[in-house]
């Protein structure tokens, strides 16, 4: 099994780096596979509308949400870890998310999705909620903790001191590693759900 984990700051080593790396050694001890794929400093502009992913099957900026994309399809899981900025994620991540959920048009249903927020103090909880909808959207499971996502810590190195965020990102990354072997043993024997075809309402008639 294979799980990818984005880490949108821009601080590479920095806090939600420590909450992603905590995470990855229960994946490694569940038999997990796992990446971690730094974003923060990448230079990701936002989506245009301009639908060429519908001809061209990816994102018209040849970039790295395009170096992504192939790795979410064959991940079962996907982690998004990121800072807190005015009580949102960074913009960097939310720009590259748009653009890699939309352009993306392999079937996500049932991989198993886990939104992280690493913040000074607060904005934790609007960061974790703006994440989760990139998978409830998708059909992805959305994998819980003991807690609300999120871990502490402002300077670099201070959220290996949040015992009780690390604590939440380990029990996190074991309920998603018992989710997605569960989602697997099910899709063998009962396959996937069945699928209707979209239905698109407008409210303007």
């Amino acid at each position: 099994m294979n799980v990818l984990l984005i880490n949108g700051s821009p601080r590479a080593d920095g806090n939600t780096k420590i909450a992603l790396e905590e995470m990855r050694k229960v994946f490694s001890a569940e038999g997990i596979d796992c990446e971690i794929v730094d974003v923060g400093t990448k230079a990701v502009r936002g989506c245009i509308a301009c639908n060429s992913c519908y001809k061209n099957g990816k994102c018209v900026f040849d970039d790295c949400v395009n170096e992504i994309a192939p790795k979410f399809e064959k991940a079962d899981g996907l982690v998004v870890g990121s800072p807190v900025y005015y009580a949102s994620a960074n913009a960097t991540l939310v720009a590259l998310l748009d653009r890699l959920f939309y352009s993306a048009h392999f079937d996500k249903t049932m991989k198993v999705g886990a939104a992280v927020a690493v913040a000074r103090r607060g904005g934790l909880t609007a960061t974790f909620d703006e994440l989760n909808k990139f998978f409830a959207i998708s059909g992805m499971p959305v994998a819980s903790g003991q807690y609300w996502n999120g871990v502490h810590g402002r300077d670099k190195g201070e959220a290996a001191e949040d015992s009780e965020g690390l604590q939440s990102m380990r029990t996190l990354a074991r309920n998603m590693s018992f989710l997605m072997k569960s989602i697997a043993l099910g899709k063998e024997k009962f396959g996937l759900p069945e699928k209707e075809k979209p239905i698109r309402t407008n409210f303007i008639r």
